[in-house]
């Protein structure tokens, strides 16, 4: 299984966290400048329109990148925290996909992120979302906007096994 790992703003994957990916394919995680390159989504999909991915997985601004990658690219994707309903004034050109999106997508929240507003993002996700796509949202009532190991582990093992 090919893996598309999309970090934060100003963040990478770490060591432990690749390690866990690992597990269930090989791990693409490229760095990324998303103030450098408002075509971020566009590139990425030439950048990786040929490794087969099969999942994105993406964190904050990544999970924003994420989410409309995961439409053009046709893949399933978890979500943590993604930055939706605003992208700390960093400006992204959104390429939308012609096609009908019907994979999956597991959004994770944390009801505690000061970062990006748990109820800020709900209500942009249920506004975005045709009810077509298969979505699992989750709301972690002690979750902040970063997300701890032990978290990162229990919701992609979560979302390996429902694939």
């Amino acid at each position: 299984m090919n893996i598309l790992y999309l970090h934060g703003l100003e963040s990478k994957l770490s060591a432990p966290k690749r390690a866990l990916l690992a597990i269930h394919g090989t791990v693409y995680a490229p760095d990324m400048d998303y103030k450098a390159n408002q075509n971020m989504i566009a590139t990425l999909q030439q950048e990786y329109k040929d490794k087969n991915i099969d999942v994105i997985i993406g964190s904050s601004m990544g999970g924003f990148t994420g989410f409309y990658l995961s439409k053009l690219m046709q893949t399933p994707a978890l979500l943590f925290n993604p930055a939706l309903p605003y992208r700390l004034n960093i400006p992204q050109v959104i390429a939308e996909s012609t096609l009908e999106h019907d994979k999956a997508i597991h959004i994770v929240i944390g009801a505690q992120d000061d970062v990006i507003k748990a109820s800020d993002n709900i209500a942009h996700i249920t506004a975005l979302l045709p009810f077509t796509t298969d979505l699992r949202l989750s709301i972690l009532k002690e979750l902040e906007h970063s997300i701890p190991l032990s978290v990162f582990k229990k919701e992609i093992d979560l979302f390996f096994k429902a694939l």
